[in-house]
């Protein structure tokens, strides 16, 4: 029997904790608080941060939303984020990307203070999380780690596969797995890669977030494997009523009855990210507590 690792279960599990976190910290004083900052009309973001905003108010933390036209300038948008900087009331910041064409988002990124920077995208985190001293934890890599934990899925010694190599999942994620206490052996793969599914058969984890549909098939995993699907994909699906579905990087249909343990789309890593966005707000607000005692 394949095991599926739900999202959601866990998810619903982490809330449970967070919230008696959240009310600890109301009845201290500190109320936890988010700001997101949406530009624009993308669907995707927004049907995101409405996710987001659920949430917090599920766990008792205090979400302000900060929605901004498509055509709101580079000055506007950084002015914002120096007020939301300097509100001693905000604990957590961050900007929905993508921005729209015209914004530069990796400037916002480095002008959110790191303290606030609760994605853990600013460069200085960044470099913290590389030298194996993270104030914050990335969200989506941290969400796969506490489903790979929570799952009494093995890691140590393990051989990883990480499918993907960008700043939000593929590069954090092979720093967490390697990290001590996890001591996963990692090879990272990417679009360069050479004879691809022989390296991908050798992964006890595999990690896919590549960005493309249904991407892994079953040739490229191996028996027994636990397989982690990043992917969030949309495509073409005419039995439904709005002639689409969503899809991950992985053919789960063909790949499952191989695996030891795989994760769904959708209710996988999805909701565990906006889980940990959480859990990280409610850090930087637990530091502002300290700091104020």
């Amino acid at each position: 029997m394949t095991l599926v690792l739900s999202g959601r279960e866990l998810a619903r599990q982490i809330e449970e904790e967070l919230a008696v976190e959240a009310a600890r910290l109301k009845n201290s004083g500190v109320p936890p608080a988010l700001a997101v900052i949406l530009v624009g009309e993308d669907p995707g973001s927004h049907v995101y941060v409405a996710n987001k905003i659920k949430t917090c108010q599920r766990l008792g933390i205090r979400s302000v939303d900060h929605k901004l036209p498509a055509d709101t300038t580079q000055k506007e948008l950084e002015t914002l984020v120096e007020m939301l900087n300097m509100d001693p009331a905000i604990h957590g910041v961050l900007c929905q990307m993508p921005l729209p064409s015209g914004l530069d988002g990796q400037r916002i990124i480095r002008m959110i203070n790191p303290a606030k920077d609760v994605d853990c995208f600013h460069p200085y985190n960044v470099g913290l999380l590389a030298m194996g001293h993270p104030a914050f934890l990335p969200c989506t890599p941290a969400g796969i780690v506490e489903m790979l934990v929570r799952g009494h899925i093995e890691v140590a010694g393990r051989h990883a596969v990480v499918l993907g190599r960008s700043n939000i999942v593929g590069r954090p994620m092979s720093i967490l797995l390697s990290a001590k206490g996890m001591d996963a052996t990692v090879t990272v793969c990417h679009s360069r890669s050479k004879d691809l599914a022989a390296i991908t058969r050798q992964a006890d984890i595999l990690i896919a977030a590549i960005g493309q549909p249904l991407f892994v098939t079953a040739d490229m995993v191996r028996e027994g494997a636990v397989v982690v699907d990043v992917g969030m994909n949309r495509i073409p699906d005419p039995t439904r009523p709005s002639g689409t579905r969503l899809a991950g990087d992985v053919d789960f249909d063909n790949v499952a009855p191989k695996c030891h343990a795989i994760t769904p789309v959708p209710g996988g890593v999805g909701l565990m990210t906006i889980a940990m966005l959480m859990k990280n707000t409610l850090a930087a607000a637990e530091r502002s507590l300290a700091q104020a005692n």
